[in-house]
């Protein structure tokens, strides 16, 4: 592993060192999903490396059982970088929990301290003041919506035209 750590490029290095716990541990939840998004970049380029260079190599080795030791590096740095992602997704994952409980307690304590009952010094019956306006559909009365109406019937008595004929 440490061979293959030393074979990274410089960037790639840094990403890598970012996943280790005591870096994950300072970072809240949105830079976790940040670092996750950018090893899982880094792990996809590498993995189809692996495999564009294992697919060339079959043709000139002769087979895949033969092709396979050559291409032994990429294989190692996808591997790298897919234990990297995995310490981040375990690290997200713990994050996200806590943060859903936290919010569900505190959306706990909200709704808890309102209470529903109404108040006992509500005034009133109970009852609405204004009867309040009808809801009308003003979209019936639009030409596009005649026209839509129309077609749909239009439709369906053909539907039905054609059935009757058979």
């Amino acid at each position: 592993m440490n061979a293959v750590l030393k074979s990274l490029s410089e960037d790639e290095y840094v990403l890598i060192r970012k996943t280790k716990k005591k870096q994950l541990a300072d970072l809240d939840e949105e830079r976790l999903i940040k670092l996750h998004t950018r090893i899982r970049r880094a792990r996809n380029k590498h993995v189809t490396n692996y495999r564009q260079a294992g697919a060339a190599k079959v043709a000139k080795k002769g087979g895949r059982g033969a092709a396979r030791p050559a291409n032994k590096h990429n294989a190692a740095k996808a591997e790298a970088f897919e234990a990297a992602l995995g310490r981040v997704s375990k690290r997200l994952s713990a994050v996200a929990k806590r943060s859903a409980a936290e919010l569900k307690d505190a959306r706990l304590k909200a709704a808890s301290g309102k209470s529903t009952k109404p108040s006992s010094g509500a005034k009133g019956q109970g009852k609405v003041i204004s009867a309040g306006k009808d809801r009308v559909d003003a979209t019936r009365t639009s030409p596009g919506r005649k026209k839509h109406e129309a077609s749909s019937k239009a439709a369906g008595k053909r539907r039905q035209a054609k059935k009757d004929n058979r």
